[in-house]
């Protein structure tokens, strides 16, 4: 157990690596990159907290994230928290009187989760679960801590974690994630919630008697998209249901009067990645109601305060926070700024008591991550950590229209072209496909956007596109790629190329075209119905829809997407299948995808390297060892990006 008071963190000795260019440029700018996520304030805006860790500088080793603490005002370090050396923690939270802090330690090794509070300058473990856990979040009067609890997990939480073994009869024990409490002083803990629902997110109420919840029976990995919104009794584990909307629903809370709950509900393809309009019902039950319609954004946060709500938004290249007055359906922009920001699990900023104040962390291509904070609208970093790092590319965003729909997306190149030199290009499709591409910052070490770096290192310029279909638009840009896979999606895709080559000195007979999950999807679709790209990277992809839906662990997803189950109309799923032209291929590809992928199972890879196999077009297939839907061993995500980065180099230079 590590507990420090009014420590600074120390920097680590060992600042080698084996790639010499990020070790001769960390080096010069003498210091090693700063991470910070999970941010929390407390309740007067006076401390904010956050996971921070830095880069170990060794290609293939992870960072240890431990809990800071930090005057709001200065960014000063007033204490830090590390009591497990092989743990990795989750999003700390305030007590509401402002002097205790809790989180989550999770030991995978051990399979045991422990919530830690840390109060009057001590810590102390208030309960572990046998199992995994997260959410940890203060009861109204300070007395207890909720979380959520997978007692007995068989697998980390999530669909995509690597999925569990397959054997004996399946489907007849699943995890279920459920609302458990433990005194704040620490002692037993208790499950709350029914044991045959797997909860998603939750928050109290503000009576302290009872939660309101997302969730579902069964698998909890297959059924987020038809989750149901609900309370549960705190005395009884009652649930009841409060609303049943035909669309996703994130980010639950309830109005400080108890009389209305607020969520985000949209047309979502993943669990925690958010986005849609903010809606409202009656918190006895009812139908919901849009009180951000026609918003040209996608919400990705939310919290009361008074009786108006504060949320994140984003908005073609720009985040902002929003002020909403539900009652009158009105929102309007307390701060903007064309950034990527993050901030823990109930959006992207995360506000004080009052919401005068705010923080969140901010970073773009140019700019290194730093923790903001200040009383809205003025925003400023309190971190100085990452200050010394130069940038090491220009990046600028790009709008285009297309058949009517404006997209955007970001071009990122060298930063002094040299003149009369054409580039090659690689176009990045993000997953999804209801999710967005933002600025992520560029660093010369193992955190920050590593395969960009190494790309336009090597000359490439990278555009990552966010065609219909993403987040950043609105409600009809986002659910216009419905039941048309592969269509306009893709025609934006070329079209948003096409303005990347008016601009920027590209060469368009050296494309390259490469996307994980939907973007894997779109890479295959993309070498069977174009020439233009001359080799390819696709991973974790979907080659047959057909063969898909019986293989998946998440088969609801595609529904509110399709429009009907692929037992109920084969056609519109043959129709986006990749795999039905793969005759048309003749773009070198490479594939990759985890052996325990439960979101596209690696037998879609294979399929898909099978069929351009039989046809006589160029191919490799790596099938990564344990891994699911998320790469997450660091040798194996160093590997992935080195096969990446010399397919482009053997087939574009």
């Amino acid at each position: 157990m590590s507990v420090k008071e009014g420590l600074r963190p120390l920097l680590g000795a060992a600042r080698f690596t084996v790639l010499l260019t990020a070790m001769a440029a960390a080096a010069a700018q003498g210091a090693q990159m700063r991470e910070y996520r999970s941010v929390a304030i407390s309740g007067g805006g006076e401390s904010v907290a956050a996971i921070e860790s830095s880069d170990p500088g060794i290609p293939g080793r992870r960072a240890h994230g431990h809990i800071v603490v930090r005057d709001a005002a200065s960014g000063r370090i007033t204490a830090e928290y590390d009591p497990c050396a092989t743990c990795s923690y989750d999003f700390p939270a305030w007590s509401p009187d402002r002097k205790g802090l809790a989180f989550i330690g999770a030991n995978r090794d051990a399979g045991e989760a422990t919530l830690w509070v840390a109060q009057g300058g001590k810590l102390t473990a208030a309960a572990t679960v046998k199992g995994v856990a997260n959410t940890a979040r203060w009861s109204p009067d300070g007395a207890s801590i909720a979380l959520l609890a997978t007692v007995g997990a068989k697998k980390q939480t999530g669909a995509v974690e690597a999925g569990a073994r397959q054997v004996g009869e399946i489907g007849v024990d699943e995890d279920a994630q459920r609302i458990a409490l433990a005194p704040a002083a620490g002692g037993v803990l208790r499950l709350v919630s029914p044991p045959d629902s797997f909860v998603y997110e939750y928050d109290w109420t503000p009576d302290g008697r009872g939660f309101v919840a997302t969730s579902a029976k069964g698998n909890g990995d297959n059924n987020w998209w038809v989750a149901t919104l609900g309370h549960v009794d705190l005395a009884s584990g009652a649930l009841r249901t409060i609303a049943a909307p035909k669309m996703q629903i994130s980010l639950p809370h309830v109005s400080p009067d108890g009389r209305s709950v607020a969520f985000v509900g949209g047309l979502m393809s993943d669990f925690g990645s958010v986005g849609g309009d903010v809606f409202t019902v009656p918190f006895e039950g009812g139908e919901p109601v849009d009180v951000t319609p026609n918003h040209a954004g996608s919400f990705n946060g939310l919290a009361w305060k008074g009786p108006q709500l504060l949320a994140s938004s984003l908005q073609g290249s720009e985040m902002a926070v929003l002020a909403i007055d539900p009652q009158a359906r009105t929102a309007r922009t307390l701060w903007s700024g064309a950034v990527s920001a993050n901030g823990s699990a109930d959006g992207r900023f995360v506000f004080s008591l009052d919401g005068s104040s705010a923080v969140s962390v901010h970073e773009t291509y140019e700019q290194a991550p730093r923790i903001v904070a200040g009383r809205l609208p003025a925003l400023g970093p309190i971190t100085r950590d990452n200050v010394d790092f130069a940038p090491q590319v220009a990046a600028r965003s790009i709008s285009w229209t297309n058949e009517g729909m404006r997209s955007q997306g970001w071009l990122v190149g060298p930063r002094k072209p040299q003149a009369g030199l054409r580039h090659p290009m690689v176009v990045i499709v993000h997953g999804g496909p209801a999710a967005a591409a933002t600025p992520r910052f560029v660093a010369a070490g193992e955190f920050g956007n590593p395969l960009v770096r190494e790309l336009v290192e090597r000359g490439f310029y990278v555009f990552q596109p966010n065609p219909r279909g993403s987040y950043g638009q609105g409600m009809a840009f986002g659910m216009a790629n419905r039941r048309d896979f592969g269509g306009g999606d893709w025609r934006d895709i070329l079209a948003g190329v096409d303005a990347v080559l008016r601009e920027a000195p590209v060469d368009g007979a050296r494309l390259g075209l490469m996307g994980h999950s939907y973007g894997g999807f779109m890479t295959m679709w993309g070498v069977t119905h174009s020439k233009r790209f001359k080799a390819a990277v696709a991973g974790a992809g979907i080659a047959n829809w057909i063969s898909y839906y019986g293989q998946n662990g998440i088969d609801q997803w595609m529904v509110p997407f399709f429009g009907a189950t692929m037992y109920e109309d084969p056609a519109i799923y043959r129709a986006a299948s990749p795999i039905e032209s793969i005759r048309n291929a003749t773009t070198p590809t490479l594939l990759y995808v985890g052996e325990r992928d439960v979101e596209t199972p690696a037998v879609q890879s294979m399929e898909f390297w099978h069929g351009l196999r039989a046809v006589g077009t160029p191919t490799a297939l790596v099938i990564y060892d344990g891994e699911g839907h998320a790469i997450r061993k660091p040798e194996h995500q160093l590997d992935q990006r080195r096969r990446t980065v010399e397919w482009f180099e053997r087939y574009l230079k």
